[in-house]
């Protein structure tokens, strides 16, 4: 084992998932990496063995990255089965090679799930959820200029939330660590943190069917209420949005039912 603070370099083997593309057959292949220093990152091993495999004139091992600071939500692959990899609240790029052990065989491979089609490697497609937000993850009325701070009263447990919900970075580790691969938690926190707030109100029950029906539209699977989506989240974001959105998604849909009832009612007048 390799405490915590230790600054000894340590011997690992990758063993990567490396597939050409997704109609080629894909298959796990051991790469060892010598001398690592603890304090590196988990990309920067990646670096570091794709910098020897084009040396040897090999196909470099892709992956997704931009940020390296968790804030992008880009660097997503599963590490030793867990989405992100070991740690809690941190994105891949936050894992570092001391949360490892000296001599560790280190399984890598990407997410998992039909919504996000492997591109290559470890590489996969979440386009889906920009889909899901392009359906209705924003705020179309117009508000005018930006108004002072303190002119619309927001109670601080509404914006707390709305804060919460905001941190979401869309990475998918939620997808992932789904058995049914649902974006609950994912389409709960987009709904959530503009459903919270007082700009949000106009569009609040379209929002959310529109999402939620996006989200289906896209083959994500239905949730289960395992928590594993907010158990493996880089950003801890909580399950408990996800019932916050089922009540919204409810009464928009009780709303919507009674509309063409209404209008035909008018219309007779």
């Amino acid at each position: 084992m390799v405490a915590e603070n230790s600054t000894q370099p340590i011997s690992v083997t990758l063993r990567v998932w490396r597939q050409a593309g997704p109609a080629a057959p894909g298959k796990f292949v051991d790469y060892p990496a010598t001398n690592v220093s603890p304090h590196m990152s988990f990309l920067e091993l990646l670096d570091v063995v794709n910098d020897g495999l084009t040396l040897k004139g090999e196909e470099p091992i892709a992956f997704a990255h931009d940020c390296r600071e968790g804030i992008c939500g880009t660097c997503s692959c599963t590490i030793n089965g867990k989405p992100h990899g070991p740690g809690h609240g941190v994105a891949t790029c936050q894992i570092y090679m001391r949360a490892f052990s000296d001599g560790d065989v280190i399984i890598v491979e990407p997410f998992r799930a039909r919504a996000f089609p492997l591109v290559k490697d470890l590489v996969v497609d979440r386009s889906a959820f920009d889909q899901i937000i392009q359906a209705g993850g924003f705020i179309s009325v117009r508000t005018g200029a930006a108004p002072d701070a303190n002119s619309i009263p927001v109670p601080k447990g509404d914006a707390d939330l709305a804060m919460d919900a905001a941190a979401c970075i869309g990475c998918g580790a939620c997808v992932a660590a789904c058995k049914n691969a649902s974006a609950m938690l994912f389409v709960a926190a987009k709904v959530s943190q503009l459903g919270l707030l007082p700009q949000g109100q106009p569009e609040r029950d379209s929002r959310v069917l529109a999402m939620v029906g996006t989200m289906d539209a896209l083959g994500f699977g239905n949730c289960t209420n395992q928590y594993e989506c907010s158990a493996a989240c880089p950003k801890a974001i909580s399950h408990d949005f996800i019932a916050r959105m089922n009540r919204d998604y409810l009464k928009a849909s009780v709303r919507a039912s009674f509309k063409p009832a209404a209008s035909s009612a008018t219309g007779g007048a």
